[in-house]
């Protein structure tokens, strides 16, 4: 219980730092190339900080992917989320309580199309849990030093190509949560993303089975 209770409290941790990292650069002006940049290298030192107890998720997508994959038990599937969602709401509290009339907070929720916001949402996700599963939990990378870099990187990517453009660029239902509780995109969007993140999560988890049949 208390190895289960340490693995749920890494997950917080490391959510609330990608979630505020996120927070802080959209709402406090960072222009730029600063918010991708931040943005991937605060999951990477996160993953290298908590990977070696709780896998290093932040992420319901990717524990969805790993439970598949059967590198997470069933049963710490939920906690796991819970404990993501929980870190995010946290992080976006304590950043209006920090940031105050700092922050610059949308007056409406920004609008994507919903087509390209699915299909960026689902692509950028499945590379993302894709590259979790093959740089952190096969075999043939066990014992790695680069996952961590390998992650952030492949999150940095996803916010340049497509974040704030055609989709939020949430990649992770934690923060599509966190950024649906600031304002930034509507309860509805929050949904549709969810949706893509966690079909992407399941469709990588099949696709790692498939092509590392030597891993069952």
């Amino acid at each position: 219980m208390v190895e289960s209770l340490k693995k749920y409290l890494v997950e917080l941790i490391g959510t609330f730092f990608l979630v505020l990292t996120v927070v802080c650069t959209g709402c406090l002006g960072a222009d730029g190339v600063i918010a991708p940049l931040a943005i991937g290298s605060a999951l990477m030192v996160m993953v290298y900080a908590g990977g070696h107890i709780s896998g290093g998720h932040y992420n319901p997508a990717v524990s969805l992917a790993a439970a598949i994959r059967g590198a997470l038990p069933w049963g710490q599937f939920i906690p796991y989320v819970i404990a993501q969602v929980v870190g995010g709401v946290i992080a976006v509290y304590l950043f209006k309580l920090m940031a105050g009339e700092m922050a610059l907070l949308p007056e409406e929720p920004a609008t994507f199309g919903l087509k390209g916001l699915l299909i960026a949402e689902f692509l950028f996700t499945f590379a993302l849990c894709y590259v979790v599963l093959n740089t952190a939990t096969a075999k043939g990378t066990n014992g790695n030093s680069f996952y961590g870099l390998a992650i952030g990187f492949t999150v940095l990517v996803g916010a340049f190509s497509v974040g704030g453009t055609l989709c939020a660029g949430a990649f992770n239902p934690a923060v599509a949560v966190s950024v649906g509780v600031l304002g930034s995109i509507s309860c509805k969007l929050v949904c549709f993303t969810i949706l893509a993140n966690l079909i992407a999560g399941l469709c990588a988890a099949l696709t790692f089975k498939f092509v590392n049949t030597e891993e069952e």
